[in-house]
């Protein structure tokens, strides 16, 4: 998730989960090839399993980048071809590629041949703009899994406006048409087919979980990110590393480690503000995080201050998918 998944996000999240796998933000291939690469690949060695999400067209391009993430040791890299951003247009990747499946093939191609070692996957919409009839779609994944070699499809069911939305609209207005991804499965059983988009409830991940190869989720992950602790029970019949409350408290241990390091506590909190969403005194530990991160950026501390406020107001409560997700 651009401008979400960073490394504290990812480490968050393993500690409440270590089967569910966490990818990085969408990388270009620029910003490796032509920039600061550890900015970008730097991560905790707890995040494993942990993907590199790629953005980019040039055949060329992509296979360097994927001898950049076999060298940091990445657990598979995933081209991006479903995200609608402007600034993604600009640079003819994301959702554009959908319209170009020869070209995504060849991508692919080259990317294995660079890194043979690391899966590689893609991401996609189920079409853009007028070119959204399930034929289309199936022959963008017919050249890609014929021509390029790809076993495995992340598929966002709805299809990507490339004018006239904004990336907020192109994830909430486009219906969500999730029978292209058990139609494609259904003619396609050779392939892994994990499906994203929609997925807000228990119900909803267990049901695709079961009739797919898998689920992505991917803002409920973040913004209400406490069901994550029920991830393993659930999903992988293991128990989980940690409760959402030990997780935090493990979580500020590693702040400390990360604002000795030069990371301010303005950065550090965003990931765990939505970690008590729905339950009593959510809003006064939102408020305090937020409140306090700016006036006092190297004290991780403040963190243990706004549990308090979570522990004064507790009771019994369901911590999976609560509130919006029940």
């Amino acid at each position: 998730m651009l401008d979400w998944s960073d490394r504290h996000y990812r480490y968050l999240v393993r500690l409440m989960t270590r089967r569910a796998r966490v990818y990085t933000e969408m990388v270009t291939t620029g910003a490796l090839l032509y920039g600061n690469p550890e900015r970008h690949l730097v991560y905790n060695p707890q995040e494993h399993p942990v993907a590199l999400q790629l953005g980019g067209a040039d055949p060329t391009e992509l296979a360097k980048s994927c001898e950049l993430a076999a060298r940091w040791g990445f657990d598979e890299v995933n081209l991006n071809c479903g995200c609608p951003s402007d600034r993604v247009q600009n640079g003819a990747f994301g959702a554009c590629l959908m319209a170009t499946p020869e070209l995504v093939a060849d991508a692919v191609a080259a990317m294995k041949n660079a890194a043979p070692e690391i899966p590689i996957t893609v991401k996609s919409r189920i079409g853009i703009d007028h070119q959204d009839s399930y034929d289309q779609f199936r022959r963008f994944v017919d050249i890609v899994a014929q021509r390029g070699h790809c076993d495995t499809f992340i598929i966002h069911v709805r299809k990507a406006w490339l004018s006239g939305l904004s990336p907020k609209q192109n994830r909430e207005l486009p219906p969500l048409v999730p029978e292209f991804a058990r139609r494609i499965k259904q003619e396609m059983p050779h392939l892994n087919i994990i499906i994203n988009g929609g997925l807000e409830t228990w119900t909803d991940i267990e049901y695709w979980a079961d009739e797919l190869d898998g689920v992505m989720v991917g803002r409920a992950a973040y913004q209400q990110n406490g069901w994550l602790a029920e991830v393993d029970p659930r999903l992988f019949h293991e128990s989980a590393p940690n409760s959402p409350e030990t997780a935090l408290r493990q979580y500020q241990e590693y702040c400390s480690e990360q604002i000795a390091q030069g990371v301010r506590m303005t950065t550090l909190i965003k990931p765990v503000l939505g970690l008590f969403q729905g339950q009593p005194g959510a809003r006064a530990y939102r408020r305090h995080l937020s409140e306090q991160a700016p006036k006092r950026q190297n004290e991780a501390e403040i963190i243990e201050e706004a549990q308090e406020l979570i522990k004064r107001n507790s009771r019994p409560t369901d911590q999976s998918l609560s509130a919006t997700l029940s």
